[in-house]
């Protein structure tokens, strides 16, 4: 029988974006072993023991440390005028364009996206992408709904 080994560089990497717990229990249906290449926990590990229950611990912490920092470098960056995100691709006349093509036509927002165009900026020519389109609808039909709220 052959034994196959996840070989990891360093525990950082095996903890973003993943749920340790689920990763070692399918780790340890299918016989696989874990070897950290670098750091404090280097070697062969058994998926399932108690290294694997310290990363875990380890990952969930140190992601939300970064969490942490990301926001109150953002917040910092406000502070000092700072523009966050993006530049806006949208236009009146593009939401004009996409509440039609939602409200009359029934379309999707994948549906939506290819039918407009961004004119301006370094995206000049192309399409939004369907979140873009779902952002413009989403921040429209919550200003529509603050207007509606407010006495007149």
């Amino acid at each position: 029988m052959v034994r196959v080994t996840l070989v990891i560089h360093e525990h950082k990497r095996l903890g973003r974006g993943h749920d340790l717990v689920t990763l070692a229990v399918r780790l340890r249906e299918h016989d696989v072993e874990l070897e950290l290449l670098t750091g404090e926990l280097q070697g062969s590990h058994d998926p399932y023991g108690p290294v694997c229950a310290v990363l875990a611990a380890l990952s969930g912490m140190e992601r939300e440390y970064i969490r942490e920092k990301t926001l109150d470098g953002e917040e910092s960056a406000r502070w000092w005028g700072k523009v966050i995100g993006g530049a806006k691709v949208s236009d009146p006349t593009m939401l004009v364009m996409a509440l039609h093509l939602r409200d009359a036509e029934k379309l999707s927002l994948r549906d939506i996206a290819p039918r407009l165009v961004i004119t301006r900026g370094k995206k000049k020519g192309q399409h939004p992408s369907p979140a873009t389109v779902l952002r413009m609808l989403r921040d429209h039909d919550d200003q529509m709904a603050t207007d509606a709220e407010m006495p007149t």
